[in-house]
């Protein structure tokens, strides 16, 4: 196997027994109480200016183990538990380098309910996944096979607000690679009334996922809200409910959008994208739902990452770059382009635009731009591996 696959988590659906499912809910509390204990404690240490590691946490579990009170941290495998550790450890990295906030303690009833085992806690042999403290092996639904001869190096056990179980098992996949090199290049201006239209003329329409079941969801809401607090199985139940409708629906537009963007990239060497900061603009309470439920954050997030598995480019240009007020033909530029104007004709050339195909032309034009000489778009969001060295903003702006 090469030694440099692309690593992939494969998440598959699976059926514990109860014996299993009541391990596995074991399991669950006693990482976040771990969790939010080891917290506490380097919370603590910051307010006495100290720093408290990795290691010091994990000191800290020994001892808490031999406590009466914390006894049954022993009756759960440790791994779990020091993932969690490690996990914290990644948090505080990251809040000391400026790329998040202060870790926040884990809720019961809020927080994803998760557990992680490294290959010291599990066995995987001939398709079976048999976890620590577990005799039988995971009854598994296997939806799609894993990379022939894959080995995962990472298990994690879950289960959503909707009861659903799954595994997600992280394997390194040799059939993730560069893709031959292609000239086609293609501009992909997002929208509501069509989820994207691309500089080629195709408009891609907006399946509305939230829109389908939203009858479905307000009538489950309004009988979860007809349940007092203290209504245990009652409550318990109609929460499940609102809670599967909503995963229902982010199903859907998860595939939807895994689809789309494989055929982009697989089609396209250069993809061309606006620099839209969603979180502002969900802001608009007029619009924040149907922007929510197009999903535009999550479309480039998959955009951009499988572009790096198959060796494409994807080059996002600043969001006041005026592509909708920008003559694709001449070079024009409007004065005025309210939302409601969907058809317009250039003063200067008399040629008439769609306003969303003149959008996405124009961005593929800056793209390309930038791709020769390196100046009109803002920077592509930086991964892990390291920053894009492109700093430069276009120098008209968009009133």
């Amino acid at each position: 196997m090469a030694t440099n696959c692309v690593k992939r988590a494969f998440k598959y659906r699976f059926h514990p027994t109860d014996a299993q499912a009541a391990e596995l809910s074991r399991t669950f509390g006693c990482v976040r109480k771990v969790y939010n204990l080891a917290l506490a404690a380097r919370t603590e240490a910051w307010t006495r200016q100290e720093r408290v590691n990795y290691n010091q946490t994990s000191a800290m579990l020994t001892v808490w183990k031999r406590t009466e009170e914390l006894a049954y941290l022993n009756e759960v495998s440790s791994v779990p538990l020091q993932q969690a550790l490690r996990h914290l450890q990644v948090a505080f990295t990251n809040f000391f380098g400026k790329r998040a906030k202060y870790p926040r303690f884990k809720s019961r009833k809020k927080s994803r309910k998760s557990a992680e085992y490294t290959t010291s806690a599990f066995r995987f042999r001939d398709g079976k996944l048999t976890l620590a403290k577990m005799s039988e092996p995971l009854d598994i639904v296997w939806s799609r096979p894993l990379p022939q001869g894959a080995s995962p190096s990472t298990v994690t056990v879950s289960q959503d607000a909707a009861g659903r179980w799954f595994v997600s098992m992280l394997c390194e996949d040799p059939t993730v690679g560069p893709l031959p090199a292609t000239s086609s290049a293609v501009g992909i201006d997002v929208g509501l009334d069509h989820l994207l239209t691309l500089s080629t003329g195709e408009k891609i329409a907006n399946p509305r996922h939230e829109r389908q079941d939203r009858a479905a969801l307000a009538k489950a809401q309004r009988r979860l809200a007809k349940k007092a607090r203290g209504d245990g199985a009652n409550r318990a139940k109609a929460r499940r409910k609102v809670a599967k409708i909503h995963a229902r629906i982010a199903d859907r537009r998860r595939d939807g959008l895994h689809k789309l963007t494989t055929r982009l990239v697989r089609e396209n060497q250069t993809l061309v994208i606006e620099d839209l900061t969603v979180r502002n603009m969900v802001k608009n309470h007029t619009l924040a739902r149907a922007i929510s439920d197009a999903s535009w954050s999550e479309f480039r997030s998959m955009l951009e990452y499988k572009a790096q598995w198959y060796g494409r480019e994807v080059i996002a240009v600043d969001r006041w770059f005026p592509s909708s007020k920008l003559c694709s033909t001449c070079g024009t530029l409007q004065e005025k382009m309210p939302l409601h104007v969907r058809t317009w004709t250039c003063d200067s050339c008399g040629t008439t635009h769609d306003r969303d195909v003149n959008a996405a032309k124009n961005l593929l034009a800056a793209g390309r731009a930038v791709s020769v000489c390196g100046a009109g778009v803002r920077p592509q969001r930086s991964s892990p591996g390291g920053r894009s060295a492109m700093k430069q903003k276009v120098s008209r702006r968009e009133p």
